[in-house]
């Protein structure tokens, strides 16, 4: 078939999407032996990774049941083209003289050269989410691209922050305040708005606070409230905490830098709604540093893991303080710690938990994956609440980035759902000091 290609996928491709074999339309797909290999050492655990590699060791197993020799490929299906397994192949002069160390890297980069320079009819192209791999490969002449499937375009522009609408009708604000709620047509916004987006209406010096209500086609105002004692110190955090506080929306993501206040707001107006769900779950995926299993820690299970909750647990204190560790709401707090009705805990333990009746808040929500992310709200029952929280510039898993991480994946695909909303936190709220260091040590 003309311009058809073939792809060479480097074993970060699989670990993110265990099915990316069948999005290469009808082009073959070359899976390097060395990428088995490699997939072994991550098919124990309970984290996504381990899910991913086990989940496309069966789908390999299943299509190849009947194929006596990989290499000689296998359909993957109709409109699709063939799969192939290829064993090792030699380095080339170039990679000899380049490379000292045949690491699992080089060895994916030497199929791809090898089928190049064997079947000069082939257009061979590496597919690779390490973006020092591609370079390497581009160096030597080998095209590569990057995984693209369920990646975010313009990322960038999805997490820009709130809007400022200039106020071309000079009752509009007026009667906003005096009603609270103003029917769309009759604002004379010339503008159009997503269900649930959170705006601000006249000038950088004075501004109305509002809300774009589909259901009603209006403009409601935007009032600032306390939950839990927390009161919001910005125009961001007086949005994201109406939008915590109002039912009818379901699923919301909040991104932003550290210190902008995203998981303390969500777990203040989780607690100060506790009466309307049965458990408030409160969690974050594990991201060992230096890319180390959790094994490598001292301690036994709950030592190993107390170091990636404890920032959870320091919003938990955060709110305690403010309404007094005496108080009767505190001490309620602490109850429903021991009852577990309030659970703080690794989102791996909470996989096989029920998500009926529950608000479910995932802190660091950057660091899933797409699929992860699918998981998790798909098994949302009824009265469930889910919030994301995370920084989309700030990921610590080497098989994400910008635009393909879960977080930025949900808050662009849901955008328009009627009860979904997405705000982005600019400003930080944590002491004077922080917020210009951050600025300044940027």
């Amino acid at each position: 078939m003309e311009n058809k290609k073939t792809f060479v996928l480097d074993t970060n491709v699989i670990l993110h999407d265990f099915r990316s074999i069948y999005n290469f339309e009808e082009n073959d797909v070359v899976i390097p032996i060395v990428v088995l290999e490699e997939l072994d050492k991550f098919k124990k655990g309970n984290d996504t990774i381990n899910i991913q590699a086990r989940e496309f060791m069966r789908i390999l197993d299943r299509l190849t049941e009947n194929c006596p020799r990989l290499e000689d490929g296998v359909p993957l299906g109709d409109g699709r083209g063939n799969l192939y397994v290829v064993g090792g192949k030699p380095f080339s002069e170039a990679m000899k003289l380049s490379f000292s160390e045949p690491i699992p890297d080089h060895k994916i980069l030497a199929v791809a050269i090898w089928i190049k320079e064997n079947h000069p009819e082939k257009h061979v192209v590496l597919v690779s989410q390490d973006i020092n791999l591609r370079m390497k490969s581009r160096t030597l002449s080998m095209e590569s691209q990057d995984y693209k499937t369920g990646k975010v375009e313009n990322a960038e522009k999805l997490f820009q922050g709130i809007r400022l609408i200039p106020n071309t009708n000079d009752d509009f604000v007026s009667r906003l305040y005096r009603e609270s709620s103003v029917p769309a047509s009759e604002s004379g916004i010339d503008a159009q708005f997503a269900p649930n987006e959170y705006f601000m209406v006249g000038d950088e010096h004075t501004n109305a606070l509002c809300c774009y209500c589909k259901q009603d086609d209006a403009i409601r105002k935007v009032t600032k409230q306390r939950a839990s004692g927390i009161t919001p110190r910005n125009a961001e955090q007086s949005f994201v905490l109406d939008a915590l506080m109002r039912p009818e929306i379901q699923l919301i993501t909040i991104t932003g830098k550290a210190g902008t206040g995203k998981t303390l707001l969500a777990l203040a107006s989780a607690i100060e709604q506790y009466r309307m769900f049965m458990q408030i779950f409160l969690s974050r995926p594990i991201v060992p540093l230096g890319n180390k299993d959790l094994g490598y820690l001292p301690g036994n299970e709950k030592q190993k893991i107390n170091p990636y909750m404890q920032p959870l647990f320091d919003n938990l204190n955060v709110i305690k303080q403010t309404i007094g560790i005496n108080s009767k709401a505190s001490q309620n707090i602490d109850a429903m710690v021991r009852d577990e009705r309030l659970l703080v805990s690794p989102l791996a333990y909470i996989r096989g938990r029920s998500l009926n009746n529950a608000f479910f808040i995932v802190d660091e929500a950057q660091n899933l994956t797409p699929h992860e992310v699918k998981t998790i709200i798909t098994r949302a029952g009824e009265n469930t609440k889910m919030v994301f929280t995370g920084d989309v510039e700030q990921i610590d898993s080497p098989f994400l980035d910008m635009r393909s991480n879960g977080l930025s994946y949900l808050a662009n695909k849901m955008k328009g759902q009627d009860f979904f909303t997405h705000i982005n936190l600019v400003h930080g709220e944590r002491s004077r000091m922080a917020d210009i260091a951050g600025k300044l040590l940027d």
